[in-house]
């Protein structure tokens, strides 16, 4: 078997204040070195997620906006990647609904919810509720698949959770915004379809690592083989029903080195 790690950003492999991921560099070097598929899972946009990559020098497949498209890079291109579309430079399965369905709902529902998506807010809205610069605030807003949102009186999610089951689409609970998609998409879903890729194409069963710090994560944590669960700044878990997670001992970009870091240490040892 061979390791692959999929993560989730904002409150793992990123600060979840700062959005840095300086203190994941030994992990991240260690990763590159043993050439370990690194694939993103978040809630990000496609630009959000390209800029991170160059930061970080990665070249892999990700998974954008909580599970709703897959993009496979050139280097992948004589992949076989079964409804895979042509988007140059990427191949693409999309799993989740188009961004102006999304919209639709959102205004016709506006009115008698008084949420506020993205398509909503400026750039300026967005960098103030989010802590993110004026350049990331700007990609954040760049949807195409799914609507982050503010919700003024959250005891009517309920409602608007059954009024998006009607129109086909689902809401989800994210670090900082509740999230509307189409409901056939799924972060473990999107994992799932990701490794069956791999193994299509290598013939060679994946050891799966997966980190993520929310509930967000969970299809994602329970699709995986070595489940991680970062701890919130304040040093608290997620209430997640997984038994066999394993947890970080510190937040963000540290607790996710550090982990990263030993549980590839156990498996060279396994390994040798």
């Amino acid at each position: 078997m061979h390791p692959a790690v999929f993560t989730d950003l904002d409150g793992s492999l990123l600060d979840h204040h700062t959005y840095s991921f300086a203190n994941a560099r030994p992990a991240l070097e260690r990763i590159r070195e043993q050439g370990i598929p690194l694939v993103f899972i978040t809630s990000k946009t496609r630009p959000e997620v390209e800029m991170l990559q160059t930061a970080m020098g990665i070249r892999e497949p990700f998974i954008v906006e909580n599970g709703a498209a897959i993009f496979f890079p050139d280097q992948y291109r004589g992949w076989r990647i079964d409804t895979g579309l042509r988007q140059p430079p990427y191949t693409v399965i999309q799993l989740g609904a188009s961004y102006p369905e999304i919209r639709g709902f959102v205004q016709r529902v506006k009115p008698g919810f008084n949420i506020h998506g993205f398509g909503d807010l400026s750039a300026e809205d967005i960098e103030r509720l989010t802590g993110l610069s004026p350049k990331q605030a700007g990609l954040a807003k760049q949807r195409e698949f799914t609507e982050p949102f503010l919700m003024e009186d959250d005891a009517r999610i309920i409602d608007l959770q059954r009024a998006a089951e009607a129109s086909g689409l689902k809401v989800t609970r994210g670090g900082r915004f509740y999230h509307l998609m189409g409901s056939r998409q799924d972060k473990g879903i999107a994992l799932r379809r990701t490794v069956l890729v791999f193994l299509q194409n290598t013939h060679q069963r994946l050891l799966t690592i997966g980190l993520g710090d929310s509930a967000n994560d969970l299809g994602m944590l329970e699709s995986v083989d070595i489940p991680i669960l970062i701890p919130h700044p304040d040093g608290s878990y997620e209430k997640l029903d997984l038994p066999n997670i394993k947890r970080a001992r510190r937040p963000g970009s540290s607790g996710w080195s550090e982990t990263i870091l030993d549980v590839l240490k156990t498996f060279e040892v396994r390994a040798s």
